[in-house]
């Protein structure tokens, strides 16, 4: 057994194909549970595998993750990552395992991609919980290239081993602020032996040209001139507003909501989720009971 995978708190379900658009084939997981059927959508170079530790406090719920198209086990278009697609990733998943009205529960380009799927399907969610979706409120000046596209595609994809990864990134930011159990899950299933490398080498599952892009699409999407047409609730959750990023643009995206809510937690930064599971498990917990839905 890898000794990352010791480290994993909660292994991810095995996978089950899932046709999307495009010629994609999504990998989606279900972690079981009985109750409201609950979406995991994740953020841009991440899998469904992080979702692991904050599924786990939430056992009430019937709870279900994917890895959008590029991610994780699931296949890349041939043309582009628009997140238009992604959220057909997202309703294709909703239609495959039946799900009733779920709750989605989306960090960063996971939060966008819900916004955009309830948007070309309305009714189909009963609540969103967002952690800082990315969503460009219209007239914002954006430099030319974008940086974090830029980095992606500068990224490191070969390690020596998975130990070797775990070891870097628990050391360097930004994912050394990632709770222990989502950080080996992010090494542990984002990452297939190096084919043609030497013995024990591993590579990234979502090659940083994938990544790249789809930072490169963020600003792309309409999801923000549309936002007056979303029925269902949003809680739009935040971590520290540092003046910069989708902490500060998140009150710009509650306000056109019809039933929209801004909650801060000013501790955490932009991948709370996976900083703090327990305590935005119990976020999703407290939005579902206010609503009804728990």
């Amino acid at each position: 057994m890898s000794p990352v995978l010791d480290e994993v708190t909660v292994p991810l379900p095995p996978a089950r194909s899932v046709a999307s658009t495009d010629g994609v084939s999504i990998a989606s997981y279900d972690y079981g549970g009985a109750g409201r059927d609950v979406l995991f959508v994740h953020a841009t170079g991440f899998h469904a595998g992080v979702w692991g530790p904050m599924s786990a406090e939430l056992p009430e719920f019937h709870r279900v993750a994917l890895d959008v198209r590029g991610h994780g086990q699931s296949s890349a278009p041939e043309h582009g990552m628009a997140w238009e697609g992604t959220a057909r990733d997202v309703l294709a998943t909703v239609d495959t395992f039946g799900l009733d009205r779920p709750i989605g529960v989306g960090h960063s380009m996971g939060g966008a991609s819900l916004l955009l799927a309830e948007q070309a399907r309305p009714g189909t969610f009963s609540l969103l919980w967002l952690f800082e979706p990315i969503l460009i409120p219209a007239g914002l000046d954006l430099p030319g290239e974008n940086p974090l596209a830029a980095g992606a595609a500068r990224r490191r994809p070969d390690f020596p081993s998975k130990e070797e990864a775990f070891a870097n990134f628990a050391h360097k930011p930004p994912l050394s602020a990632l709770a222990e159990g989502c950080l080996a899950a992010y090494v542990e299933y984002g990452f297939e032996p190096l084919g043609d490398g030497p013995e024990g080498w591993v590579t990234l599952l979502c090659r940083p040209e994938v990544e790249s892009e789809t930072f490169r699409m963020g600003s792309r999407h309409h999801a923000f001139e549309h936002l007056d047409e979303v029925g269902c609730p949003v809680i739009v959750v935040r971590g520290g507003d540092d003046g910069t990023g989708p902490a500060s643009f998140a009150p710009l995206v509650v306000d056109p909501l019809p039933d929209g809510r801004l909650e801060d937690h000013p501790d955490l930064g932009h991948f709370g989720p996976l900083e703090a599971p327990e305590i935005m498990a119990a976020s999703v917990r407290s939005a579902a009971r206010n609503h009804d839905l728990a």
